[in-house]
């Protein structure tokens, strides 16, 4: 049970002042009937409006985002777009963020969320939460750079990144493949591929642990994570076979 006026706030579009004012104006209903009172408790069962339109009351929202290529992976930017400004209204609430961040020019699978917990056990390197993405090469990818990548390579700065698992999908001269990791660290993929000698073009994340992007998102559009998917995400502590 929580709080009206918590709960309106964390809609992301009131302060608690402003919540506690809007109840008192006689804006919010519970269930069908006006209330005045911000302090009235309210469990995810009722049902709040505000000014006629439903709220979400659940305590953390989670959202898959299919990002497209030009958008920044951050709560805010005074510059550029950001993964948040795609979020349509009826997900918007305060605390929003990316959960583990993708370069600007890359593609695919953004979770946003408002859940700083969970966000740290999928993020972590010690949980071992494999993240999937497919990626085009400039030149052949050669048996011996496969190898190198998968079991574990050392950047040029000195980092030290753990093993992965590297499948061709198309292969020929600018070869489509997938690769599966565990970590997140800046720009990891390409300089890796740098490392090994080959050069990224094309990148797109496709899955958190074994939760695919859904193929109905085309770019810019997200949906919220069920239950359910959730679960996928966090169970995704192993390499898969491709």
């Amino acid at each position: 049970m929580e709080r009206l006026d918590k709960i309106l706030a964390l809609q992301g579009t009131l302060s608690r002042k402003d919540a506690k004012e809007t109840v008192k104006n006689g804006r919010v209903a519970v269930n069908g009937v006006t209330v005045r009172d911000s302090s009235l408790k309210i469990s995810e069962t009722d049902t709040v409006t505000v000014d006629g339109k439903e709220l979400s009351l659940k305590k953390h929202i989670y959202i898959m985002l299919n990002k497209p290529s030009g958008i920044v992976s951050a709560s805010d930017s005074k510059c550029e777009k950001t993964v948040i400004d795609l979020v349509p209204e009826k997900f918007l609430r305060s605390g929003l963020f990316p959960a583990g961040r993708l370069d600007k020019d890359t593609l695919g699978f953004v979770l946003i969320t408002d859940d700083g917990d969970f966000a740290h056990r999928i993020l972590s390197p010690k949980n071992h939460i494999v993240k999937t993405y497919e990626a085009r090469l400039a030149g052949t990818l050669a048996k011996s750079q496969r190898e190198i990548l998968q079991s574990g390579i050392t950047l040029s700065d000195g980092t030290t990144c753990k093993e992965s698992r590297v499948s061709i999908i198309e292969d020929g001269d600018a070869p489509l493949v997938r690769i599966q990791i565990c970590e997140g660290k800046y720009h990891q993929i390409k300089r890796m591929f740098a490392a090994a000698g080959n050069k990224v073009t094309y990148l797109k994340r496709i899955k958190i642990g074994n939760l695919d992007l859904d193929k109905a998102l085309l770019p810019g559009e997200c949906r919220e994570i069920t239950p359910e998917e959730l679960e996928k995400i966090e169970n995704g502590k192993f390499f898969s076979e491709f």
